[in-house]
């Protein structure tokens, strides 16, 4: 597997080999629970066949690399909504959740495998096989928990596109109206403006020509990242001086914003799929552990020193906040500008190989390039038309966080986790049927008041 890939911000995006292919499609044939005594005859681990295996350290750096997006550049907006303390307090307690969540997911796809008798699977696969070799009513639904996942799946990560195209829209926004203060350009306008240069990259099918841009574009998240820092780092005011915590009421937001800019629940699989020894990547310390500790330790930092520094004028991205009178300002914005770029167009490859692989079969052989062509173009245009219609920043990706990201990363890993165990027994005191519970009801929770919160946003300020 390629490490270069920037994939957060998705996150699934991983899951894509060097000859674009998906390693984790298998057929699932459902068994009873009475061929789980066959599970342990079986090693996935000793049977994935891999042409370049990752090692420990490539593993940690593609899954670090998947979580450390422009997503931290949201983070001061988060803590805007949760204040010095909650904030710190709350991304360390959203980081563990969501590392839990992870580790769920992972441990299933494990466990599944050896029932299945397969070498690994994907989230969508791993979804189905829980459910083909689950509780007896529920296995007449695995085909259709899959599909339904793959489209949550790449509707999740064309949220993401239409929220890099608002950050993109202001970003060039703030350079042209600085430049030019008779401007009369809307953002509308800007929208139209990128939908061009858009509607021809997305219309790339091979994988190869746009992996290259993305180390390109990881280069200029790492620069912009550290000319934000210097301009937070300058003046710095007194740490006491921004509320350590704020209206209960906007703690939505904050819960949305985090689970948006710190979730990669896509990536893991991929991840620990192609690693040379993915014994590793669960237990103490672990892959998975030693990248999110890192993870959830870089975002409060970003989250506490931005939110000290510019408090409740934190926009959703730290650099709208930089003066772009000022030179340094000046090329972090420019750099987010073509990195963002970039991104979207690498990231919108992975919705459309969901969505064309769910529907090829209904389209004739001779017809596959026109259709595709066609629907590239239809999804560019969505996401473009959310962003025009959706125009700031900080409520969009509260809204995506709080809609997508707390189902795929909170509550299908727990049900899943809770369906495979159902007969299979629960732990202790039905251990795991309570802490699953307490996940799935968290992650409605945040689903429906983040949801409602970013509504009322919207409405209340839709400028």
């Amino acid at each position: 597997m390629t490490n270069n890939y920037n994939m957060k911000e998705f996150s699934s995006t991983a899951i894509i080999t060097e000859n674009a292919s998906f390693p984790s499609t298998y057929s699932i044939n459902g068994k009873s629970k009475e061929n789980d005594t066959e599970k342990d005859d079986y090693d996935p681990f000793s049977n994935r066949k891999l042409e370049h295996p990752n090692s420990d350290m490539r593993s940690f750096a593609n899954l670090l690399k998947s979580s450390l997006g422009s997503g931290i550049l949201a983070m001061p907006a988060a803590f805007k909504n949760a204040g010095t303390v909650v904030g710190i307090f709350g991304t360390i307690i959203l980081g563990y959740i969501c590392t839990h969540c992870v580790y769920l997911l992972v441990k299933t796809s494990q466990d599944v495998s050896k029932v299945s008798k397969v070498p690994s699977l994907g989230y969508a696969e791993t979804l189905e096989a829980v459910f083909a070799t689950g509780p007896q009513r529920l296995r007449k639904f695995s085909r259709g928990a899959r599909i339904f996942i793959d489209w949550a799946m790449a509707f999740t990560i064309l949220g993401a596109c239409a929220v890099y195209v608002i950050l993109l829209v202001q970003s060039v926004k703030q350079i042209v109206d600085y430049f030019d203060h008779d401007s009369s350009l809307t953002t509308t306008m800007y929208c139209l403006m990128f939908l061009v240069p858009i509607l021809i990259f997305t219309q790339i099918k091979n994988l190869k020509y746009l992996a290259p841009f993305s180390g390109f574009a990881n280069i200029l998240l790492v620069l912009t990242f550290v000319i934000c820092l210097y301009y937070i780092c300058d003046e710095f005011p007194s740490l006491d001086s921004k509320p350590m915590s704020v209206d209960v009421g906007r703690l939505p937001l904050f819960i949305g914003t985090v689970i948006f800019a710190m979730e990669g629940i896509g990536v893991v699989l991929p991840v620990e799929n192609t690693m040379a020894r993915p014994q590793h990547f669960l237990g103490c310390p672990g892959v998975l552990n030693i990248t999110m500790a890192v993870v959830i330790l870089l975002y409060m930092i970003m989250g506490f020193l931005g939110y000290v520094k510019y408090g409740d004028a934190s926009q959703g991205s730290i650099t709208l906040n930089l003066p772009t009178g000022e030179v340094p300002a000046l090329m972090a914005k420019s750099f987010i500008v073509v990195a963002i770029f970039f991104t979207y167009t690498l990231q919108f490859y992975v919705p459309m190989e969901i969505v064309w692989r769910n529907t090829r079969d209904r389209v004739a052989l001779k017809y596959h390039n026109h259709a595709q062509a066609a629907m590239r173009a239809v999804f560019a245009c969505l996401t473009v038309a959310a962003a025009a219609t959706l125009p700031r920043l900080e409520q969009v990706i509260g809204l995506e966080g709080a809609f997508f990201y707390s189902f795929l990363g909170l509550i299908a890993p727990a049900l899943m986790d809770l369906i495979f165990h159902w007969e299979r027994g629960l732990g202790p005191y039905n251990y795991i049927l309570v802490k699953d519970t307490m996940l799935i009801v968290f992650g409605f929770f945040v689903l429906v008041t983040g949801v409602t919160q970013s509504i009322r946003e919207i409405v209340n300020n839709p400028g």
